[in-house]
């Protein structure tokens, strides 16, 4: 079971307010979870940012991966911080040197399709030029 750091929709229409939760992957956005760890406001101004720092670390700590949201809210109150303080270097390496990879294979799969499109398409014919000329042409020219 992969679980994630990820944000539920609260609110009414139009005001939206999220839940950040632990949650199952395959589970729906505003579906099943795990633990609520706080809460994220963003239509107020400044933005609210609620969150119990220590089951945040815990589940980092876990293996949970964030989303990108998710990771930016943990960025601004300070937690992601301090989860890579806690971390080993061998981790952080490990991590970074996975998402590398992940990024190579989605280009390679993007250029495969690309070329597999170029090659399934029909060549463009080019325009000919015209080259019939007319007996009077011949004529005036010999």
């Amino acid at each position: 079971m992969s679980v994630k750091l990820r944000l539920t929709r609260v609110g009414k229409k139009k005001t939206p307010m999220y839940r950040v939760v632990v949650a199952d992957e395959r589970s729906p956005r505003d579906g099943r979870f795990i633990e609520i760890l706080g809460q994220y406001q963003p239509l107020d101004n400044p933005s609210v940012i609620n969150l119990k720092d220590d089951r945040a670390l815990y589940w980092l700590s876990q293996g949970a991966q964030p989303s990108e949201t998710v990771k930016k809210i943990l960025t601004l109150s300070g937690i992601w911080e301090q989860f890579e303080k806690t971390q080993p270097k061998k981790t952080l390496a490990k991590a970074a040197t996975r998402a590398k990879v992940m990024q190579a294979s989605q280009k390679i799969s993007i250029d495969a399709h690309i070329a597999k499109k170029a090659k399934d398409a029909p060549e463009p014919e080019a325009p000919q030029a015209d080259t019939t000329v007319n007996e009077d042409e011949k004529t005036e020219s010999e």
